[in-house]
């Protein structure tokens, strides 16, 4: 039976520089299925997606190709070879902060150069969608309390998230990691508001360190504030 991507939400209401998140303008989810039903109360379908799974998980066209334009940036992809991976979230977070810089950079760009809602999605919408959307919340002056907030109200989207991956995977997906890998705990968060904390400049000086520029900033923040509506 046909359903509604789960982890949806719109990030409308937060308070950002200058104002608020208007509605409409960042969406943040799980992986859309084709069938997917459009979603009561949220403005659908985006105008642009960006899509961080990595070329292992997509599909040969994404399933709401016909609608948006589809930003593919796999942020698992930029971790080195080779390298040991972390057993846990806190340390995979700061390595893909660490390794994904240039990628989060073009994250944030699709977001703000979207002329109506953008949505940001990988598969469960809780690890790699919550790093970016901390980076982009952060940039356009979000208080800590709630991007936290944000990235908790995963949480509740468990039961969802794990019978549309199961469906994606045709087994049991909860097989394939480590228990604390599928965890939504604030620390995992905030360790990476901890590395944009502490860099020279902030998570301003980090961003631009990354090759972003203080005119991506000023887009991004007038997108989510809707001064672009209808651009």
């Amino acid at each position: 039976m046909p359903d509604t991507v789960p982890n949806l939400r719109d990030l409308h209401g937060i308070p950002v520089e200058g104002g608020v998140v208007a509605p409409g303008r960042l969406l943040r989810s799980a992986a859309p299925a084709v069938g997917d039903l459009a979603p009561v109360g949220v403005p659908w379908p985006p105008t642009a997606v960006v899509d961080l799974r990595s070329a292992s998980e997509i599909e040969p066209e994404h399933p709401l190709a016909d609608h948006a334009a589809i930003h593919r940036l796999p942020l698992l992809g930029a971790l080195r070879p080779g390298a040991a991976r972390p057993s846990d979230l806190t340390g995979l977070y700061r390595v893909v902060v660490e390794s994904a810089g240039p990628m989060l950079v073009d994250v944030v760009r699709a977001v703000a150069t979207s002329p109506g809602p953008a949505l940001v999605h990988c598969a469960a919408g809780k690890d790699r969608t919550g790093i970016s959307v901390a980076l982009a919340l952060l940039l356009a002056g979000a208080d800590v309390d709630d991007v936290v907030d944000d990235y908790l109200e995963t949480g509740r989207h468990r039961e969802a998230i794990d019978a549309r991956l199961t469906a994606i995977a045709g087994h049991d997906h909860r097989q394939t990691l480590p228990a604390a890998f599928f965890e939504t705990k604030a620390e995992a968060v905030l360790s990476v508001v901890e590395v944009w904390s502490a860099h020279d400049g902030g998570v301003h000086g980090w961003f631009q360190a990354a090759g972003g520029t203080v005119d991506d900033v000023e887009r991004l923040r007038g997108h989510l504030r809707g001064d672009t509506m209808g651009a």
